[in-house]
């Protein structure tokens, strides 16, 4: 068929008057009754390149999805455009009989011109006969990563396809489609569809348009999530969570914020499943939050930000998420916040199932690491993930992610290089990333030992790095083409001929060191904010702070801590109400001290003529406020603190977290009784006079001040017992 004639296609069915990228091979392709395999990344326009011909060939295409939602929203769209409910349908166990026997009517008579079907529903026996009998055109395999033990998103029944097909009819042509593939899970796909001979239509995966960034992930994460979309108002967005339980969480956290947002996950009941799907997609709503669940094939060309509050578990995830950003070209935000306790509760959740899933599952978790720790660009890191290269110097003139618009200060690394290449060669090309760091630093483990390298004379040559400067050259040496991580031995790194070239002669190589996210090793606590807004507030207030602590003979921190303060600098509190929505201040705080820092914050206020950032005063859910009430009640019963902990599933250092929260905000809780069980009244009086004389209560400066006399856990709790008598 002519251009002509098929952009005429295009017009009448779909009002477009011209084709997208390589839409256009490929419905040729297609029409030519030919085997075709199409690499397009998210908003590239996949579902054209059957979609038309469907509608142009004679008979009826099979559309295997893998998704409810994903298939709706197509019959839909697909509806849309004819006088014809039944030119698509959906195949599947949710249909009743007579809806099911209207599907296989409209089939028959030749109405129906996409059919969609799940893999589970085209195994049926019954099914396969149906189609054995009627008139198919091609079989069109969306999503067909699924169909790869490789890919990022296996689905079992996706490689019993060629099987099925070949019930119904052996020749018949197959479009199989993703926007997702390493050229390892590219090979898989082929190979099991059995479709080698396939033309293969491969886009570039670079979305100019979005920008990446990764922010570490503290306890203030819902806040900065706030703050971020109240930057981003009237605008579409989609936060990613791991867990149902935090969907929940957080869509209950922004709507309390005055943020017009629905959750999304599998375990909301179908109904209000497709409900909040169409809220979004009808733009009844700014902001969904969702597991993965949500986005596959949604077509909304203006989602302007994507938010990960989780990391995911693969580049593929990460890459197919984040691209449902900025389909239409525009803005899109892509924004991820990363703690490496996230990464160990995704190990924890593998550690189930087989091993050779096991294996592949961290293989693909340990690239997402890199790809938040790494501070090469991360659209280069992604784009060589995927098999193509990038220039980020040339090809990025808007520096479209953090790492190339707050570059890190690149340093000379030939030699360190040299060293790796050959601590490679002499460990015989045999070991992961991790084992290679510890040859090169001299730390032996179980695989170290049982390969006898610790007699290698290159073992502990590296000791000068420390392990993460050499993680980070790893990472920068594979991307730059020196070494290969090979996927099918789980990231097991060889040298490739540029990396041997290197090593008979070596020249420059600049890299720059890892993002290096402070949390990475600590539990995930509050990190007091130390941005101040209004310096001369400030004074007054640590001024009248002093005079209230004088006047009650109190160190000045008890009244209220110096992150509180800050805080007042930023938003201004004028009310008991808002008084009480600032970092580290409650209901005690605020009825104590309150009314004498309102009416000086009110004062200035008014005299230097200053609007308040109503946006800034994030509220809470109240949702802690079961927990805070248990604690209060079994303190108050004298229950063991251990025993208080493990009742709610935390560790001591958790609980006693927890127990700062509510002192520190004013509550009463006195825990006496456990204070006198663990110090003696000598210790107790030592430590009452520091606090009493000291100028902060950091914890870090007593242990310092103590020498190791008192643990942490210990000066911790004799803080709270202080902070308690003194303070509230």
């Amino acid at each position: 068929m002519s251009s002509t004639q098929l952009t005429e296609e295009l017009k009448k069915n779909f009002g477009f008057s011209s084709f997208k990228g390589l839409q256009e091979e490929v419905i040729q392709n297609v029409l030519a009754k030919k085997n075709s395999f199409v690499i397009m990344p998210t908003g590239g326009g996949k579902s054209l390149c059957y979609q038309l011909p469907a509608l142009m060939l004679e008979g009826t295409a099979i559309v295997v999805s893998p998704l409810i939602a994903l298939m709706k929203n197509q019959v839909d769209a697909i509806r849309g455009i004819s006088q014809e409910e039944g030119i698509a349908h959906v195949l599947n166990s949710s249909l009743t009989k007579t809806a099911t026997e209207q599907v296989k009517k409209d089939i028959r008579n030749g109405i129906t011109k996409l059919l969609f079907v799940a893999p589970e529903s085209l195994s049926k026996e019954e099914t396969l006969q149906f189609l054995k009998e009627s008139k198919i055109s091609f079989l069109a395999v969306d999503e067909a990563h699924c169909i790869s033990e490789w890919g990022h998103d296996f689905r079992p029944d996706y490689r019993n396809l060629r099987y099925m097909l070949q019930q119904i009819d052996q020749n018949l042509p197959i479009i199989a489609l993703t926007a997702t593939a390493t050229p390892k899970v590219q090979e898989d796909i082929m190979k099991n569809l059995q479709i080698t001979d396939a033309k293969i239509f491969k886009s570039s995966f670079n979305r100019p348009n979005l920008y990446y960034e990764v922010r570490s992930k503290t306890a203030q994460v819902e806040i900065e999530i706030i703050k971020f979309i109240k930057e981003q108002k009237g605008k579409s967005g989609i936060i990613y969570c791991l867990s149902r339980k935090k969907v929940e969480e957080l869509a209950h956290i922004l709507q309390v914020n005055d943020i017009d947002a629905i959750p999304y996950h599998a375990g909301l009941d179908a109904k209000t499943r497709a409900n909040n799907q169409d809220t979004f997609l009808k733009e009844e709503c700014d902001v969904v939050v969702a597991t993965i669940a949500f986005g596959m094939g949604i077509d909304k060309p203006d989602v302007r930000f994507v938010i990960h509050h989780d990391i995911p578990k693969s580049i593929e995830s990460y890459y197919q998420e984040t691209g449902r950003a900025g389909r239409d070209g525009g803005e899109g935000y892509c924004l991820a916040f990363y703690a490496y306790k996230d990464i160990e509760k995704l190990e924890k959740f593998m550690s189930g199932k087989p091993v050779a899933e096991q294996e592949i599952g961290i293989s693909l978790l340990n690239e997402m690491v890199a790809y938040a720790e790494t501070s090469i660009s991360r659209r280069k890191f992604i784009l060589h993930y995927f098999g193509e290269s990038f220039d980020s110097e040339k090809e990025d003139p808007n520096k479209m992610d953090d790492n190339v618009r707050f570059p890190k200060t690149k340093v000379e690394a030939k030699e360190e290089l040299l060293l790796l290449l050959n601590t490679i060669e002499q460990t015989r090309e045999q070991f992961k990333a991790k084992e290679i760091v510890k040859t090169l630093v001299g730390q032996q483990n179980a695989i170290i030992n049982s390969h006898h390298t610790a007699q290698l004379p290159i073992f502990g040559q590296g000791k000068h790095k420390n392990e993460a400067f050499w993680m980070a050259l790893i990472r920068q040496a594979n991307v730059a083409g020196y070494l290969k991580k090979d996927i099918e031995t789980y990231g097991i790194i060889t040298r490739t001929d540029a990396g041997r070239a290197f090593q008979t002669d070596a020249y420059s190589f600049l890299m720059t060191e890892d993002h290096a996210y402070t949390d990475k090793e600590k539990p995930m606590v509050s990190i007091p904010r130390d941005t101040v807004n209004d310096i001369p507030l400030k004074k007054l207030l640590l001024k009248l702070r002093k005079n209230i602590a004088d006047k009650n003979e109190i160190p000045p921190y008890t009244v209220f801590q110096e992150n509180s303060i800050n805080d007042m600098t930023l938003k201004y509190p004028i009310t008991v109400e808002e008084m009480i929505n600032i970092h580290g201040v409650g209901e005690g705080k605020a009825k104590k001290y309150g009314s004498q820092f309102i009416n000086v914050i009110k004062q200035y206020v008014e005299e230097h003529n200053i609007s308040r950032p109503d946006d800034l005063v994030v509220k809470s859910t109240g949702a802690n406020s079961g927990l805070k009430l248990y604690m209060i009640q079994s303190v108050d019963r004298k229950l063991p603190l251990e025993d208080i902990a493990y009742a709610k599933g935390m560790n001591m250092t958790e609980c006693i977290h927890e127990m700062e929260t509510i002192v520190f905000a004013g509550t009463k809780l006195n825990i006496d009784y456990w204070i006198d069980e663990i110090l003696d009244e000598d210790q107790q009086e030592e430590l009452h006079e520091y606090f009493m004389e000291a100028e902060n209560d950091t914890i870090a400066e007593a242990i310092e001040e103590f020498e190791g006399d008192y643990d942490e856990e210990e000066i911790r709790l004799y803080r709270i017992k202080f902070t308690n008598e003194v303070a509230n």
